[in-house]
């Protein structure tokens, strides 16, 4: 079933802002499914999972703030949860549903979190893909090295190789994979070459403040909705005590490891695919 792009307008302290998601299925469908990237990605990451999804609900892809097709915002300080909860919560009103199923990747996953502990929440079942309540500042750092980066290719061939190296946590992606990779990710720059489809504003909250472990075990606990974790078995993100952990307070989540990855499984192979699905629908 093909996708349609759409979008609305967020509100920020420094006015509006495009926020662009990508929609499939119909309207009337019995289930509505969010889908929410990581910190550097964008809506389109979830295209091989929302195929499949497509066939049992309708599927939304949105673009946070700052990354893919949504605008930037005028003051990078206000990339932050604050806006990211405020306009998924837009996002949610303008599907005009009661109820959601949430599948988060990492900074998606912490905004699914977040959400799902708020009170009467719409969130009725969560996926949280490789992020916990417990985030390890060393990680965090890592993540500072690279974001906020703004790199010039001159052609999608040289952004694949460097999604390539920065990804190799992702684990074997086929080529097919890699290449759609590069051709989402990418911005065609004013002198016509490419660049990355983010703001290098984004990373104002890595350069403004120090950098210390996330500790959410007290909103995790206030979790009620049926939650599955994913973790990659090599991750330095969502640490195995971590995971272990979200297994036995709060929601009680069910943890899958996925072998051969590390920060964090792209939910494109057909073994990870199923795992969603199965959650969601089974």
């Amino acid at each position: 079933m093909p996708m349609t792009e759409r979008c609305f307008m967020g509100l920020s302290a420094a006015g509006f802002h495009r926020v662009a998601y990508t929609e499939w299925g119909v309207r009337s469908a019995a289930r509505t499914v969010v889908c929410v990237h990581g910190l550097t990605r964008n809506g389109r990451d979830f295209d091989l999972l929302a195929l499949d999804l497509v066939e049992r609900a309708r599927v939304a892809c949105p673009d946070v703030v700052g990354r893919g097709r949504s605008g930037w915002l005028a003051n990078p300080d206000l990339y932050g949860y604050p806006q990211y909860l405020a306009d998924m919560a837009a996002l949610i009103a303008r599907l005009d549903v009661e109820k959601v199923s949430w599948v988060g990747t990492s900074m998606g996953g912490l905004i699914g979190l977040l959400l799902a502990a708020q009170p009467n929440s719409p969130i009725e079942r969560l996926v949280i893909n490789d992020v916990g309540p417990f985030v390890p500042k060393s990680a965090l750092e890592r993540i500072g090295d690279y974001v906020g980066a703004d790199p010039v290719f001159e052609d999608v061939a040289a952004l694949e190789a460097y999604l390539r190296f920065v990804y190799l946590s992702f684990g074997s992606l086929d080529d097919a994979h890699w290449r759609h990779l590069a051709e989402i990710s990418a911005r065609t720059r004013p002198d016509g070459r490419l660049g990355l489809a983010y703001d290098p504003g984004i990373a104002a909250p890595f350069k403004t403040q120090p950098l210390t472990d996330v500790d959410l075990w007290p909103v995790w606990e206030r979790i009620a909705c049926p939650v599955l974790v994913l973790r990659g078995a090599e991750s330095d993100l969502l640490l195995a005590e971590t995971a272990a952990e979200m297994a036995v307070r709060g929601p009680r989540a069910t943890v899958v490891e996925i072998p051969g990855c590390g920060h964090a499984p792209p939910l494109m192979a057909r073994e990870q695919i199923a795992l969603v699905c199965d959650f969601l629908f089974g």
